[in-house]
């Protein structure tokens, strides 16, 4: 079945060109030549050119495919950074023209049918590619912050939509068509404004970015955060208004990164206000007691061999962990592989990164003593502080790194898996996490 999903996705790059060139022939030379009927509906098109339109989205999937959705992904994200730099002058030119050079022409040629001069018709055609550049510069920006995107989205076209509604409809002609920023205003405007209220107060979606809360979670989850777990906070100020609970111990949270608060982490919950926390072995050891783990073998997945996976119970919250007891951590496989060791451990398997960047490989230490290279003696957790750790242990920069979590860095608690996507790994969809609740 692979292999004839492979063939189908082969054969359709190969009709890319074609199809396309045969596309766009027929729309800017043929349709407009069809005759129309009374209601201005062109006659059918020819077999073989709705047959090359109906092919459009496929041959651009299988080209995708063929060329690699992270590789395209990249090229796009080049183009969108130069491209979303005219979206906010030509947007402003759009709706200057709609609001009042476009009445303007209506009035003086006595139609609503005039057409607009060539210039502004490529501004309107350009417009919706600008925006879809503006998204994808959002969507791949190591920072953003999304609450403010939707904040000034609902503003901008609320206030649009008010100012069209309460001033320019009463003046415009009565055979003047409604302008087409205020079209999309109205229509995006209550879709943003539901969206931002959602996102600030009840839900808000979560994509995992790194290893560091592997097993529990993995690089290309998307998860859901309660935003209403640990009290309701203002959008964009994250400021608490209502309380409506606290953090417990063992929640997996997602929490502005204290160095950077433009960049959202993931970690568990280990320490809360007044606690005393050491990691020792890869052990949490909670105001002297120490939290045991089950062991449940060795952890293989191609990208990291040799570590324990284990069992841990840490408050309500029962979840697994990996670890690697070494003074010297976790080495890179490739030169681990390289150096000549006879029996090398398995390379990471995630597509490119095999060949990029490599797995990791733990060798436990076999002398008597020995320090884990993750040990670390917290101080006692102040008020108004949180301590978060990583499930895995020895790859997470967390608490033992850059510190403590003020409460006002919360955002909410990570409850449950809605997808998974990695073009890293094989198959790109791990569907059996999806729906997964969150230990």
């Amino acid at each position: 079945m692979k292999d004839l999903l492979g063939l189908l996705v082969m054969l359709l790059s190969w009709l890319a060109v074609p199809v396309l060139l045969l596309a766009a022939y027929d729309h800017f030379l043929l349709e407009p030549k069809r005759p129309r009927s009374a209601e201005g509906v062109p006659a059918a098109a020819p077999v073989y050119i709705r047959v090359a339109n109906f092919l459009v989205p496929f041959v651009i999937l299988a080209v995708v495919f063929q060329i690699g959705i992270r590789v395209v992904f990249d090229w796009l994200k080049d183009v969108a950074v130069p491209l979303s730099w005219f979206a906010a002058p030509v947007g402003l030119w759009c709706a200057i023209d709609s609001w009042w050079l476009a009445p303007r022409r209506v009035a003086a040629a006595g139609t609503a049918d005039v057409k607009d001069p060539p210039l502004m018709r490529a501004a309107y055609a350009v417009l919706p590619v600008l925006v879809v550049a503006v998204v994808i510069r959002m969507i791949s920006a190591e920072s953003l912050d999304f609450s403010l995107v939707l904040l000034l989205l609902s503003l901008a076209t609320g206030v649009v939509w008010a100012v069209d509604h309460f001033v320019f409809r009463k003046r415009r002609a009565p055979n003047s068509p409604e302008p087409g920023t205020v079209d999309y205003a109205r229509s995006f405007f209550p879709v943003a404004f539901i969206v931002l209220i959602v996102r600030a107060f009840i839900f808000e979606p979560f994509r995992i970015p790194s290893d560091s809360m592997m097993p529990t979670l993995l690089d290309g989850d998307f998860i859901v955060v309660n935003k209403y777990a640990y009290g309701l906070r203002l959008p964009v100020l994250n400021e608490k208004f209502i309380s409506t609970g606290s953090p417990q111990r063992g929640d997996v949270v997602v929490f502005r990164y204290p160095p950077d608060p433009d960049v959202n982490y993931i970690k568990r919950l280990v320490g809360l206000p007044g606690d005393r926390i050491e990691v020792r072995d890869d052990h949490l050891i909670v105001n002297g007691e120490t939290i045991q783990q089950a062991p449940k073998g060795t952890f293989v997945d191609g990208c990291y061999a040799g570590l324990r996976l284990s069992t841990e119970t840490l408050g309500l919250h029962t979840h697994e962990v990996m670890s690697c007891s070494s003074p010297i951590g976790l080495q890179g496989a490739h030169n681990y592989v390289m150096s000549g060791n006879p029996d090398p451990h398995l390379a990471c398997d995630r597509k490119h990164i095999a060949q990029e960047i490599g797995g990791w490989v733990c060798q436990e230490s076999a002398a008597p003593g020995a320090n884990d290279s993750n040990d670390h003696v917290f101080d006692v957790v102040p008020p108004g502080h949180y301590l978060m750790i990583g499930d895995n242990r020895d790859n997470s920069a967390d608490s033992r790194v850059w510190g403590l979590v003020p409460d006002q860095n919360l955002v909410g608690k990570a409850t449950r898996i809605w997808f998974n996507f990695d073009t890293q790994r094989p198959g790109l969809v791990n569907w059996s996490r999806i729906g997964d609740g969150i230990q």
